[in-house]
């Protein structure tokens, strides 16, 4: 079992389901209802067919008139009739309340999603959870939704154990004694072998995973130019067909100890099945016992065995359930580092000053043992034009996540205007920058809805204005619609796809498009050609006139346009300055120019494409 299975769940069942029963109150009573008068009309039409039969029995036993047998028949069918008539249509039912509870359950698993403080979504625990929740809902079979049926035959079998075991209490209890301890003995002897896939399910999700891997592999388009080249099919097909071997031999072991089961659930039915015979055609020899009346005690002691094994095996199925929504519910408990709405209204500045100050600052990421930056401190004015260079590895993304506000330092203090932004309700702080990321999040929509980050009330003008800015304004009127083209081709058959340096420029226009007091580019012409990068440095001032700019680049030629320059070196800063003055200095930073420089040269003037 797994290390998750094993350790003890936050939620018992008996929580976990009066979790979903008040969601379900919240969301759509109906499913309640449902549920307890779909198990009513179950038991109750499984109950008259026990009687049925019996009953005509003793009618004729008796030498009843036959207007009374035939009414009683007559009775019998136009019950069955209606309870099974009410049984079909609430399960048809059913379905839609069932479906409407889940569906918010996906939905606040989106929003914790959406929403998490962001050190969350580096936290293996934490994604993990969430994979396990998506699981939870991923199809009506899941825990989410398959609760209610557990929780429908819970409520049946319990009616049917009630009613038999009443029916049966006429006879000698050691019948029952029997019926009972065959049943239960069957029961989790069959549970453990029949549990032998559960236990063992890694084995088979890893035979899968690499099956699925294969498939999809060989069955995405970003794959077919390497296939081809390469001549990877005869690999891929090989890897699949060992994975495939070694899943039927799990498949062999596991159908082997199904069979055990199986013939151990036979040979306890025979023996108890045998004892109520001997028992009840014993009665009949000695008492006389009616045909009528021997045939509803043997129905209701082997029905008597269904149920007890039924209910035994329904909670089961509620355990297995349980574990899965105590999962889900952890997730959506999970503990947030940052202040959201709980968190001080972030001061407005209609002048715009915001001063950002690192003070002492340090950070480690989880489960690491060296620091990533280390006591770094650094002011940012309002206004600064700020670049930020290094070799791989030094640290520059992750300082500018900490000025973000994205991740908290480890040791120190990032500070806006003095304070500590950890007082203050993340989201405002988030809405003082705007950013390209080296990450993109490029949605199947128009230009004008990506750049805009919106779907109505968009400023067109400033679109127009913004795309310019990025240098992306003749692409866009040269496309079908224009503004208005779609992108990608997931969702919309006629949508365009953008190479990755057009796909730059636009979240460079996205970014202009927010228009916050902070901007942030990282890498942010790491796609372009030195020509096209040249174009955007030469409106960069214009681009960030009266706002405070970050920029990270590994081409440090692009960093004169910028009013100081910090060279970070092992997660401190080593150098810092203008261009001009680190030049002079002589040291990394002019080393590292030096070498770069060859290559922006043009070979026929020598000059640097600046």
């Amino acid at each position: 079992m797994t290390k998750q299975a094993q350790k003890k769940s936050k939620y018992n069942l008996w929580q976990n389901t009066g979790f979903m029963v008040r969601l379900a109150l919240k969301i759509h009573p109906g499913v309640i209802f449902i549920c307890i008068t779909l198990a009513l009309s179950i038991a109750g039409g499984q109950v008259a067919e026990l009687l049925f039969t019996p009953s005509i029995l003793q009618k004729l036993e008796t030498g009843a008139p036959l207007p009374e047998v035939l009414l009683t028949i007559g009775l019998f069918c136009g019950s069955l009739l209606i309870l099974n008539g009410l049984t079909a249509y609430l399960n048809e039912n059913t379905l839609y309340g069932r479906v409407e509870v889940r569906s918010e359950i996906i939905r606040q698993i989106g929003s914790k999603l959406a929403r998490t403080s962001y050190v969350n979504l580096l936290d293996t625990k934490f994604i993990s959870f969430r994979s396990k929740a998506y699981q939870t809902c991923s199809a009506n079979s899941q825990a989410a939704e398959a609760i209610w049926d557990v929780w429908v035959m819970i409520l049946t079998n319990t009616m049917g154990f009630l009613v038999y075991l009443l029916l049966l209490s006429e006879l000698n209890p050691f019948l029952i004694v029997v019926i009972i301890i065959t049943t239960m003995t069957g029961f989790f002897s069959s549970k453990r072998l029949n549990e032998w896939g559960y236990r063992h399910r890694e084995e088979e999700a890893a035979y899968e995973k690499q099956m699925d891997y294969i498939c999809q592999t060989g069955s995405q388009r970003s794959f077919a130019k390497d296939i081809r080249i390469f001549g990877l099919r005869t690999w891929l097909t090989e890897v699949w067909d060992r994975a495939f071997h070694l899943y039927q031999s799990f498949l062999a072991r596991r159908e082997k100890a199904y069979i055990w089961a199986n013939i151990i659930d036979l040979l306890l039915t025979l023996l108890r099945n045998g004892i109520a015979y001997a028992y009840l055609i014993g009665l009949t020899i000695r008492d006389g016992l009616p045909v009528s009346k021997f045939l509803l005690y043997f129905t209701a002691a082997t029905g008597f065995t269904t149920w007890v094994a039924k209910i035994l095996e329904q909670f089961t199925q509620l355990h297995k359930h349980s574990l899965d929504l105590s999962a889900l519910r952890e997730y959506l408990e999970w503990p947030e580092p940052f202040k959201f709405e709980d968190g001080t209204a972030l001061p407005q500045n209609p002048d715009g000053y915001y001063e950002l100050r690192l003070e002492d600052v340090s950070f480690r990421y989880p489960d690491t043992s060296q620091d990533i930056l280390s006591h770094v401190n650094l002011t940012i004015k309002p206004g600064e034009k700020l670049a930020i260079v290094g070799t791989n590895g030094a640290g520059k993304t992750t300082l500018v996540k900490l000025v973000c506000g994205f991740l908290d330092p480890t040791q120190g203090r990032v500070l806006l205007n003095g304070e500590d932004i950890r007082q203050y309700n993340r989201r405002d702080y988030y809405r003082l920058f705007s950013a390209v990321f080296q990450e993109f999040s490029v949605l199947d929509a128009s230009i004008a809805e990506n750049v805009a980050q919106q779907v109505d009330h968009i400023d067109i003008e400033k679109v127009r204005r913004c795309l310019e800015y990025a240098g992306m304004e003749k692409t866009v009127d040269a496309l079908p619609d224009a503004l208005n083209t779609k992108i990608g081709r997931q969702i919309h058959e006629d949508g365009v796809e953008l190479s990755g340096g057009q796909i730059q420029k636009l979240m460079l226009a996205r970014a202009f498009y927010k228009d916050s007091p902070v901007i942030v580019l990282d890498e942010p012409t790491a796609a372009l050609d030195p020509i096209a990068e040249n174009e955007i440095y030469l409106k960069y001032n214009k681009m960030t006139k009266g706002k405070t700019a970050l920029f990270i680049s590994h081409r440090l030629a692009s960093t004169r346009f910028c009013d100081r320059i910090l060279f970070l070196d092992q997660g401190q800063i080593a150098e810092e300055g203008s261009h001009d003055s680190l030049l002079s200095l002589g040291g990394r930073y002019a080393e590292l120019f030096e070498i770069q420089s060859h290559y922006y040269k043009d070979s026929k003037t020598k000059t640097v494409l600046t």
